[in-house]
């Protein structure tokens, strides 16, 4: 019995070595930052960030889609792979139109990263317009 204690806690231990391993070795991404506070904007104002992203992993980065909460975000991003130790670019604007208060908008950005979905966000105070 001791003995098969021992051999499952020695399978245990190989499969969570295992899986580690595998995480450490694929794609990972990691931004320069992940939010951009623009502050109060007037309604009718476009504001746009670009994120940079490095792949930190070991293994060609793959961004299979972004995607925004609103139609009134609007990303684009690199359709090639990226290479370990690479940079690139995700490119978001925002259009304040028809907006009015605090707003977050959220961008959705899906890969073959060890983390295969990540967030980046601009956030806005719209206020109305002046005459």
């Amino acid at each position: 019995m001791k003995k098969l204690a021992i051999l499952f806690s020695l399978f245990a231990f190989a499969l969570v070595f295992h899986a580690n391993a595998q995480e450490a070795s694929g794609a990972a991404i990691t931004f320069k930052e992940k939010s951009i506070d623009f502050g109060d904007i007037t309604q009718g104002d476009k504001v746009s960030h670009t994120f940079e992203l490095t792949n930190t992993g070991k293994a060609p980065l793959i961004i299979s889609n972004v995607a925004a909460t609103c139609g009134c975000t609007v990303p684009s991003w690199p359709k090639e792979p990226i290479a370990p130790g690479s940079s690139a670019e995700i490119k978001v604007s925002f259009n304040s139109a028809g907006k009015m208060g605090k707003q977050n908008s959220v961008v959705r950005i899906y890969s073959n990263a060890s983390e295969p979905i990540e967030k980046v966000s601009l956030i806005s105070n719209v206020l109305p317009k002046t005459k």
